[in-house]
C-alpha cells in the first residue's frame, strides 16, 4: 500500500490520540497524594487527632510511608505515626474523599478535613467539604466502593 496524503494525515491525526491512550493506560495515579513528594502539604496528620486542627509539620521530623514523605510538628507525633500509620494517614491516600466518592481523584488542602469514626478525611476545598458533609455516610460508602480502583484512571 502506498502512503498517500490522506493516509499520512490520518496517521498524524491518530498519533496524539494513540499516544494519549497509551499513556493513560499505563499511568496509574500514585497511591498517596503528595506534592513534590510531601504528603498533605507538609501538615502533621497526627495533629488533626491530638490538637483538633491542621498543624504545620517540620522538615526535621519526617517519616517515609508509601512513597511519600510525611512531616510532623514534633518527634512524638512522628513516632506515633511511624508506629501506626494506618491510624493517622488520611483515607483514600489523602485524595479528596468527595472526589473519590464520585469516582475520580482530586488534590486536597489541609484546611478541609474531618474525622469520622477515628478516620481522617480530606477534601479539595472548604466548599467541596460542605458538599461532602451533606451525606458523609453515603459518600464514605461510595468512596470505599471506588477505592482503590480510581487510581487506575
Amino acid at each position: 500500500m502506498s502512503l498517500t496524503r490522506r493516509h499520512l494525515l490520518t496517521l498524524v491525526a491518530a498519533t496524539p490520540a494513540l499516544a494519549f491512550t497509551t499513556r493513560a493506560a499505563f499511568a496509574a495515579t500514585p497511591a498517596i497524594y503528595a506534592e513534590n513528594g510531601i504528603a498533605v502539604d507538609g501538615t502533621d496528620v497526627v495533629g488533626y487527632f491530638t490538637q483538633g486542627e491542621p498543624v504545620p509539620g517540620n522538615t526535621e521530623f519526617t517519616h517515609d510511608y508509601m512513597g511519600a514523605t510525611w512531616q510532623f510538628s514534633t518527634v512524638e507525633n512522628r513516632d506515633l505515626f511511624a508506629a501506626n500509620p494506618e491510624k493517622y494517614a488520611p483515607q483514600y491516600g489523602g485524595y479528596c474523599a468527595f472526589a473519590v466518592s464520585q469516582g475520580y481523584t482530586a488534590s486536597t488542602v489541609p484546611e478541609a478535613w474531618s474525622i469520622v469514626d477515628d478516620k481522617l478525611y480530606l477534601n479539595f476545598s472548604r466548599r467541596v467539604q460542605r458538599r461532602w458533609e451533606r451525606d458523609i455516610p453515603g459518600h464514605i460508602a461510595a468512596a470505599d466502593a471506588n477505592w482503590p480502583g480510581v487510581l487506575n484512571g
